[in-house]
C-alpha cells in the first residue's frame, strides 16, 4: 500500500474530527507521527502499522474529565480499524493496527504486546513531555480551571500530588513517571531528555517563586 496515499486518506477521515481540547488536536496527533516515524526507523518496526495508528490514535475524543476516559484509546481503535477496512489497508494488519491504538493510552494501562504498539505508545508518551508537554499541562489545567498549584506546597516536597485539583501537581502526579514507562530505547532517550528540561523549568518557576 502506498504510505502517501495512506496519510492522506487518514487525513481526510480526520478532517471533521473535533478534538475533545486544545492539547489533543490535530497538531498533536501531527507531533506523535512525527515522533512515529523517527521510532519506527530507530526501532525498525513496520511502518504500515505504526503509521496509521498514529494518525488514528486520537480519532474518538474524549475529554480528560470524561467518564469514559479509560476507553478513550478502545473507542478510538474500534473507529480507526472500521475505516482502515474500508479503504485499500491490508486485512492482516487490522487486528495489529488495532492493539498500536488501544494500547497507546496512559489511562487505559494495556500492555504493549508488539513492537509497534511499543513505538506508538511512546511517540505519544513524548508528547507529553518537554517544552511541549509543559505547554500542553498547562492548557490542559487551564481549560478543566483547575488552581495552578497548591499554595503552601507548590511542588509536592510534603505531601502526595493531587492533580485533579492543581495543575503543577500533574509533572509529580504522571509526566515525571513517563521516561520509565518507555519501552524503546530511542524513545527512553529522548524522554529523559525532555524530562530533564521540565525539571528545569520547575526549579526556575521555584527560585521566581
Amino acid at each position: 500500500m502506498n504510505l502517501e496515499d495512506l496519510q492522506k486518506q487518514c487525513l481526510n477521515y480526520l478532517s471533521e474530527l473535533v478534538p475533545a481540547d486544545a492539547a489533543h488536536d490535530i497538531s498533536h496527533i501531527k507531533r506523535v507521527v512525527k515522533n512515529t516515524i523517527y521510532l519506527t526507523e530507530s526501532e525498525q518496526a513496520n511502518l504500515l502499522v505504526t503509521l496509521p495508528s498514529a494518525w488514528l490514535h486520537d480519532c474518538v475524543a474524549v475529554a480528560k474529565d470524561s467518564p469514559l476516559r479509560a476507553q478513550g484509546s478502545r473507542l478510538a481503535a474500534e473507529a480507526a480499524t472500521d475505516f482502515l477496512a474500508t479503504i485499500d489497508y491490508p486485512s492482516e494488519l487490522i487486528r495489529e493496527a488495532y492493539h498500536a491504538i488501544e494500547a497507546h493510552s496512559y489511562t487505559a494501562n494495556i500492555p504493549a504486546r508488539s513492537l509497534e504498539a511499543e513505538v506508538v505508545q511512546d511517540a505519544d508518551r513524548l508528547d507529553s513531555l518537554g517544552a511541549i508537554g509543559i505547554a500542553r499541562c498547562l492548557l490542559v489545567g487551564g481549560r478543566l480551571n483547575l488552581q495552578m498549584f497548591h499554595h503552601d506546597d507548590p511542588f509536592c516536597d510534603d505531601r502526595d500530588p493531587d492533580d485533579s485539583r492543581y495543575t503543577i501537581d500533574h509533572f509529580y502526579a504522571k509526566l515525571f513517571k513517563l521516561p520509565d514507562t518507555m519501552k524503546t530505547e530511542a524513545g527512553r532517550t529522548e524522554a529523559k531528555r525532555r524530562a530533564n528540561l521540565m525539571q528545569r523549568y520547575l526549579d526556575d518557576l521555584r527560585n521566581e517563586m
